[in-house]
């Protein structure tokens, strides 16, 4: 009898996937969840953190204002730090770079339990930024670059997707806290001790002690060389492209998704809740019901991007969010439709940031894979800062309705549809050398 016929049936993707690679996602992973923790964490204490700070000059202008300044100084921050720790990561090494910025993040936080004035708010975010955007841009280059390539999409997808662990972490410190939201502060000082996990476990890339050693020969090239990033046609090209794409994604984060928070706050105020009750059952809303979708948009980005391609997948994402942000923002008549509709909101305005870790370190080759997805994402926070400041006078203009404001601010998604056809699709193809 004849052999039978060896299966032809596809593996699944984690088929092959090493123990080591398992714990170097596992170690960016918790890395990042902290990292998005320290972003929400002010979202979600700002009311009563700057109604204390402000003291009598307290009011809802105020608070909005210093509110959205601060994210704003939040965006530049994570822009500087993710740009010289992205580079720094290339010329120094992954490791001992994730290690400086999870340290950075973790004391500039624990700092603002004592924070008294606004100067002090200010500097401490800033510090703060600067550690978030380090640690993405290392991390997201080693998990695409120890991962094989028929897993690569997936498991920078799950790295980024775990965010919204960190969404939920800062959603139940607010909630645990209510008015002390000094205490919140404390709880970012934990992750400083991801830094013994990071120093025990954590290998260098193959790929890029090749790229170290070849450029040690003067055989490469320079490692994390900006000149050769940003004047190179290739590299170039991408970096401002891709930067572009996540300017769409950061500056409709901060305009348009955390938005979901103030339109159920508003809903819930129009239908007779106390202040106070608005303010805590609004937390809810955005940080726990709607983060549900944004995890799950998130978690599916990586394996539909596998079948779609990286550029039909930003595409489909971002016309989607077009449709869901009016729908969400002008058919609710009552609080329960509004959560209802949320987690399909929280779905298509956050899921294309998974792909940002997918996609920026499959554009670059290695002795520029960290700059390059530093760049790229944290470059794109500037950007972001000046949507955050439109966002915030729109929003305060007079006569303004918040989903009138909220809908004309989705209309980025379009250009985020245009910049996607200029960059090229990596689906099924190497990490460039």
């Amino acid at each position: 009898m004849s052999a039978a016929p060896p299966s032809t049936a596809p593996r699944p993707w984690y088929a092959g996937v090493t123990g080591y690679e398992w714990l170097v996602l596992a170690i960016a992973s918790a890395g990042w969840v902290f990292d998005t923790f320290e972003g929400q964490i002010f979202n979600i204490t700002r009311g009563q953190m700057l109604a204390e700070i402000l003291g009598a000059g307290a009011t809802k202008e105020a608070i909005s204002r210093w509110g959205d300044i601060f994210l704003g100084v939040f965006l530049v921050g994570g822009t500087f730090g993710g740009i010289f720790f992205g580079w720094l990561g290339d010329r120094w090494g992954r490791r001992p770079t994730m290690i400086v910025t999870i340290l950075m993040y973790s004391i500039f936080s624990g700092l603002t339990f004592f924070a008294t004035d606004l100067f002090q708010v200010g500097v401490l975010r800033f510090l703060v930024a600067m550690g978030v955007g380090g640690e993405w841009a290392v991390a997201a280059a080693l998990v695409a670059e120890v991962f094989p390539k028929h897993a690569r999409a997936h498991a920078s997808g799950i790295f980024h997707g775990t965010s919204i662990l960190g969404t939920w972490l800062a959603a139940l410190a607010g909630l645990a806290v209510g008015a002390h939201w000094r205490y919140a502060y404390l709880i970012g000082v934990v992750p400083a001790l991801l830094i013994l996990w990071v120093r025990a476990s954590v290998k260098e890339p193959e790929s890029w002690q090749h790229a170290k050693a070849k450029a040690a020969t003067g055989e490469g090239a320079k490692l994390g060389s900006f000149r050769d990033l940003l004047l190179h046609p290739v590299w170039g090209r991408r970096a401002i492209l891709g930067m572009l794409l996540a300017a769409v994604g950061l500056g409709s984060f901060w305009g348009v998704t955390v938005a979901g928070q103030d339109l159920a706050k508003e809903m819930l105020l129009k239908t007779g809740a106390t202040p106070q009750a608005a303010a805590e059952q609004a937390k809810f809303a955005y940080g726990i019901v709607q983060a549900v979708g944004g995890g799950c948009g998130l978690l599916a980005f990586g394996p539909i991007c596998v079948r779609l391609g990286r550029r039909r997948t930003f595409i489909l994402m971002q016309l989607a969010a077009l449709v869901i942000v009016p729908v969400t923002c002008f058919l609710p008549s009552n609080y329960n439709t509004l959560l209802v509709l949320l987690p399909v909101y929280g779905f298509f305005t956050l899921s294309m940031h998974a792909g940002f870790a997918i996609y920026f370190p499959e554009l670059f080759p290695n002795h520029l894979r960290s700059t390059g997805t530093g760049f790229c994402f944290n470059g794109g926070r500037l950007l972001a800062a000046s949507m955050l400041l439109f966002s915030g006078w729109l929003k305060s203009q007079p006569g303004m309705a918040l989903p009138v404001a909220v809908t004309i601010l989705s209309l980025v998604f379009v250009l985020g549809v245009i910049v996607t056809l200029f960059l090229p699709e990596t689906k099924d193809q190497p990490l460039p050398e």
